[in-house]
């Protein structure tokens, strides 16, 4: 591996670093080992790797800071100018205030729900002492509208639950870039975010870099961004450096035989469809009809005070893969909400093979509850902490098979090997896992009950190219196997088009269009479907610029 040291004395430089965790048994568990990079006054370095390799670890080790249970046990970490591992921790809550900020990927575990946004945003920088409270909240509404958020003079008045997932992680950059810090650590910044967002928030995070010579450290499964982001790219696996170098010879010509099994996931190719096109007569496993919904009261014509989805209506038939997509807030998981029976339409019937059902989970028979399982988009918040993953995967097994002993056991490794996770896991607890480690025991939770229905929501969102094409092949077999249906929500274009036969595109709760699979390389009459295509990244240098300057022309 050549690694070019440059001349100049760089903002971030690591040699040596190990991180290790600590078994039950006492004996060290390394994560990472001997990693050595540099990043250079207004460089971008990118950290790629499949899952488990270490970006995470390393990105947090700049701060000083190793999870629960494990420890920095050798090397040396300069960022901006400090010896980040001879600081007391003291001297690091300083450090993480003024040199260095993080961006985690995980918006909604970041915020505290009890506390408005605004609060939280200006909180840094006033215990700090860095500006007053009135010069903070000004300066937050300006980024506010810089990274393109709705309603920026008054959305800091919200809390955390009443923004979408996009926006709120947004609002978590906007909490980070409010001291000018010298160094940027963005842990996955654009996961949450649809693909119009994201391309704006990309420019955005470049255009910060520039103008102020912030100096960033990009963690990222997202091949297509790191393209435009990064000046050089570090290559992990299994807490090893693979390759490190810049860009565009990554791109290019990549050295090791991981960075080319990246580079061709990453190419996300349509996967063979086992399902075709029913005749007349055959019945629709689940029929959406005239569906309305929203939050809050209803008014006197029934409808809800905060109106999401008008009149949606659909069919998806068995064996089928239906993709829903459309940008942050435009109700995609308020849809899935409504058809897995956690919010109730407001009008609007819902019916699973042939048969209504109650529009209230609670109201719903347990057989129709087994049938149709959701996939939730934050695995952070949507498995237990104090549980471990045996006890997680188990309980759907134990309530709707009645498993228990021995066949359980037999289940529960059947379970992980579908998704590819090692049976070490099961005694683990979901904090200790990666974060596409958790997504994976997310989905074989829901493939537990073996539904007919399953409602992946962003499934895919967190997981590296990898393991993301990966799931999508096992989705696809699934299909094929079981015959389960499939409705996919995500911002991720390519990779609905990849594995489903007809994609709906939603905008302010409304079905703009429905495109099947022959029509997907074809334009488009409707412009809003056409502006989401043509912000999904291409993997190549200068997509961005090129998007910009087309923006510009327009």
């Amino acid at each position: 591996m050549n690694i070019t040291p440059h001349s100049a004395r760089p903002v971030v430089a690591v040699e040596n670093l190990r991180v290790v965790a600590h078994g039950e048994d006492g004996h060290e568990i390394p994560l990472v080992s001997d990693i050595r990079f540099n990043v250079q006054k207004g460089e971008v370095l990118a950290l790629i790797g499949e899952s488990g390799s270490g970006k995470t670890t390393i990105a947090l080790a700049l701060m000083g800071y190793a999870r629960h249970g494990c420890h920095i046990t050798a090397g040396n970490i300069h960022v901006a100018g400090t010896d980040v591992t001879a600081l007391s921790a003291k001297q690091l809550r300083q450090f993480r205030g003024n040199k260095v900020a993080y961006i985690a990927q995980s918006a909604a575990a970041s915020f505290n729900p009890a506390m408005k946004i605004i609060d939280q945003v200006v909180e840094p920088v006033v215990i700090h002492g860095v500006m007053s409270r009135a010069e903070a909240e000004e300066k937050a509404r300006q980024l506010f509208h810089q990274l393109a958020l709705p309603e920026p003079e008054s959305i800091g008045k919200r809390y955390p639950h009443q923004v979408s997932g996009g926006q709120l992680q947004r609002l978590m950059t906007a909490m980070a870039l409010i001291g000018d810090p010298e160094v940027v650590i963005l842990d996955e910044p654009t996961t949450a975010l649809d693909v119009t967002t994201q391309v704006e928030v990309l420019k955005v995070f470049r255009q910060v870099v520039r103008q102020r010579g912030m100096t960033a450290v990009y963690v990222s499964h997202d091949l297509a961004v790191v393209a435009q982001m990064a000046d050089r790219i570090l290559v992990l696996r299994k807490g090893a450096m693979v390759e490190y170098g810049t860009t565009e010879q990554l791109l290019r010509a990549p050295q090791a035989e991981y960075s080319h099994l990246l580079l061709d996931a990453a190419k996300l190719q349509p996967r063979p469809t086992p399902w075709k096109m029913p005749d007349d007569r055959q019945q629709p496993l689940l029929e959406v009809r005239d569906i309305f919904a929203g939050y809050g009261p209803l008014d006197r014509q029934g409808q809800p005070k905060i109106p999401i989805l008008h009149d949606i209506n659909f069919k998806l038939f068995r064996g089928q893969a239906i993709g829903i997509i459309g940008e942050s807030g435009s109700g995609k998981t308020t849809l899935a909400h409504v058809i897995a029976g956690l919010n109730v339409p407001s009008s609007g019937h819902i019916l699973f093979s042939g048969h209504y059902i109650d529009g209230d989970m609670r109201q719903r028979a347990e057989d129709e509850l087994r049938r149709i399982q959701y996939v939730f988009q934050s695995a952070d918040t949507a498995l237990n902490p104090a549980h471990t993953i045996a006890t997680i995967l188990s309980r759907p097994l134990q309530r709707f098979h009645r498993l228990r002993g021995a066949a359980q056991e037999q289940r529960l490794a059947e379970l992980l090997e579908l998704v590819q996770l090692p049976r070490s896991v099961l005694n683990r607890h979901p904090w200790a896992l990666s974060g596409g480690q958790k997504q994976r025991v997310n989905l074989a939770r829901a493939l537990a009950a073996e539904p007919d229905l399953i409602l992946c929501d962003e499934v895919t969102s967190a997981l590296d190219s990898v393991v993301a094409a990966a799931v999508l092949d096992l989705i696809t077999d699934l299909r094929r196997e079981l015959g389960l249906s499939v409705i996919f929500i995500s911002h991720d274009l390519h990779a609905v088009r990849s594995v489903c036969d007809e994609i709906i595109v939603v905008k302010k709760g409304r079905m703009v269009t429905q495109v099947v699979r022959a029509d997907y390389d074809k334009p488009s009459t409707e412009l809003y479907y056409e502006r989401l295509k043509r912000a999904v990244p291409e993997l190549r240098q200068g997509w961005l610029d090129e998007h910009e300057a087309n923006d510009i022309a327009l």
